[in-house]
């Protein structure tokens, strides 16, 4: 329960209260939530890009207290999104929450063109296959709140089930057409289980529900560059109030891409998100912008 006295503030997954009550944890037991500490970091998203939108003025809070952002993507099956990617790194640079990608289903396709993609900015990674060892996974998670994010259909409950066995996550499959369906319905925070022989913290993971859009509009136009740090020195060149949109004639970050100092994929991101705060683009994950080698039978909620 929580205390009268908090009034409308809400609690969210990974905040850290104080209770008074019966606090045993056993059937029945029953405590108030009396305070809420002050969050350490708050990852937020919308359900819109445009701030002048009913969705875009209504922030979600995803997770609080979070150390590190895994973005669960898959390889194939469906297909990556590297424009849902994007978004999340703006999300964690802005929450100022490390990210992590997390490519899942490396037994259906390499990961070469999807790491190229993000080769200037030095992303950690892990690959996973449905029989590979966690133990990679595991000492990146280690002494961590890590907060799983992705699209329905990438393995995301699976792997959570893997992590921890008796979360017994809801598992669904992938349609024909490649579209995944939501299985998780609720956020949920599970402790990892001890790694035998190791006394260090094994840390939290907070699996989300599969998530259809990442909207931006609590990020500011500035802050979007912040993910997209392979742009940053490219703008050192551009003019005063340069808005870096594609009708920038004196823009700087085009004659930085020509060099060949960032791909040309990441600009073009980067100018949709900065288009669709305008009001013209989808907070969906870019759906306009496929991954490699991907044709277009995708569903509404890719």
């Amino acid at each position: 329960m929580r205390a009268r006295e908090l009034g409308r503030k809400s609690v969210v997954v990974g905040d850290r209260v104080s209770l008074v009550g019966d606090t045993s944890g056993a059937q029945g037991a029953l405590a108030r939530i009396v305070r809420i500490a002050e969050r350490r970091s708050v990852l937020r998203r919308t359900a819109d890009d445009d701030e002048t939108t009913a969705e875009g003025r209504l922030e979600r809070v995803v997770v609080a207290n979070a150390d590190q952002l895994v973005i669960v993507s898959a390889l194939a099956d469906p297909p990556p999104r590297t424009g849902f990617i994007d978004r999340c790194l703006v999300a964690a640079y802005d929450a100022d929450v490390e990210p992590l990608l997390c490519l899942t289903k490396a037994d259906l396709a390499g990961p070469q063109e999807v790491l190229g993609y993000y080769t200037e900015l030095e992303l950690p990674y892990v690959l996973n296959r449905p029989d590979s060892d966690l133990g990679a996974l595991r000492a990146l998670l280690s002494g961590k709140v890590s907060v799983l994010v992705g699209h329905s259909g990438v393995g995301k409950s699976t792997l959570v089930n893997r992590l921890v066995p008796e979360a017994a996550r809801a598992v669904g499959v992938v349609s024909a057409i490649g579209r995944g369906r939501h299985t998780s319905t609720s956020a949920v925070a599970l402790r990892l289980p001890p790694v035998p022989g190791v006394d260090t913290d094994p840390g939290w993971i907070i699996d989300t529900p599969g998530i259809r859009s990442f909207g931006l509009a609590h990020v500011s136009a500035d802050s979007l560059l912040h993910g997209f740090p392979d742009l940053v020195e490219g703008t050192v060149d551009c003019p005063p109030n340069c808005q870096h949109t594609a009708d920038e004639t004196d823009c700087a970050l085009d004659a930085w891409v020509a060099a060949g100092k960032a791909d040309p994929r990441r600009l073009a991101s980067y100018r949709r998100l900065l288009a669709s705060r305008a009001g013209d683009g989808d907070a969906r994950g870019d759906s306009d912008q496929r991954g490699p080698g991907e044709d277009d039978r995708r569903g509404p909620d890719e």
